[in-house]
């Protein structure tokens, strides 16, 4: 049982992360899931490092589950490096169920063998070992990790907005009286927020419009309201080709992407006193 669970299923663990690293070596991998695919995006390297740091991590493994069957204190760096090895994977596979749709299935591959090893290893201490990884799962679930998807995915009207927000309310009621159509987009979501803090908007609500000529912000409920005021009453007009006439023409105001300081709610999930006060004047 020791040299199956030491030096075979480290060999075959091996086997299979070379087998992957040739077929991305050559365009080409064993997992052609969409989990396998955004989990390379989410590394700071190229995905295919990660797959040498398993090559060496797993040899090195094999060559101390070899050892260790003739010497404790081998033994004892074996089951070190196995845990840590399974820690490490744990944290890399926990993220990616909260920042993907789904997993890598490639990853999963890797993590189920290393538990397999440790269960076969040593029994007893198998209870502890998943406990270990358990936490980690539950320790990430507790940070708001932004999704790796799009919520911008086709032309639209988009508004991020809050349910408690008295600012967002007064859009959403001007929207459904004037029956026009748009995609909410809830605060809470992580994506949202980070997309936010990168353009550097501090309150809610923002309408995002995507449509051919790019991507435009309206930050506060009553820019909002008042741009499709606008559009209602325009007349038509021709467009001209200066950046300023095309935002006219869009019923876009020229400042739009400068500091302005439009009542809105703050971005917290929890908005702040201050919101429900400004919203009575």
């Amino acid at each position: 049982m020791k040299f199956l669970s030491r030096v075979l299923l480290p060999l075959f663990l091996w086997i299979y992360i070379a087998v992957e690293t040739y077929l991305k070596l050559h365009k080409d991998s064993l997992c052609e899931a969409t989990g396998c695919k955004l989990a390379g995006e989410l590394l700071r390297f190229d995905p295919l490092y990660l797959n040498y740091l398993g090559l060496g991590a797993i040899f090195f493994l094999l060559l101390l589950g070899y050892f260790s069957l003739k010497s404790k204190l081998i033994e004892k760096l074996f089951f070190i490096v196995l845990y840590a090895a399974i820690a490490f994977e744990a944290t890399i596979l926990g993220y990616q169920f909260l920042a993907n749709p789904e997993p890598c299935i490639f990853c999963l591959g890797i993590f189920s063998s290393l538990l397999l090893i440790a269960l076969l290893s040593h029994i007893r201490n198998f209870p502890l070992i998943a406990s270990i990884a358990l936490s980690i799962f539950i320790g990430l679930n507790t940070l708001a990790i932004t999704k790796n998807k799009s919520f911008l995915v086709e032309n639209g009207t988009y508004l991020i907005h809050s349910e408690t927000c008295p600012h967002c309310k007064k859009v959403k009621q001007y929207f459904a009286k004037k029956d026009i159509k748009y995609t909410p987009i809830s605060i809470e979501e992580a994506s949202a927020r980070s997309f936010l803090k990168f353009a550097g908007i501090k309150t809610i609500p923002v309408l995002v419009l995507k449509d051919a000529t790019g991507i435009h912000l309206l930050e506060g409920d009553h820019k909002i309201i008042a741009h499709f005021t606008k559009k209602e009453t325009q007349t038509s007009q021709e467009p001209t080709s200066t950046a300023t006439d095309q935002s006219s023409a869009l019923g876009m105001p020229p400042d739009l992407f400068k500091a302005t300081s439009e009542p809105g709610c703050a971005i917290t999930i929890t908005e702040t006193p201050d919101c429900e006060k400004n919203a009575t004047h």
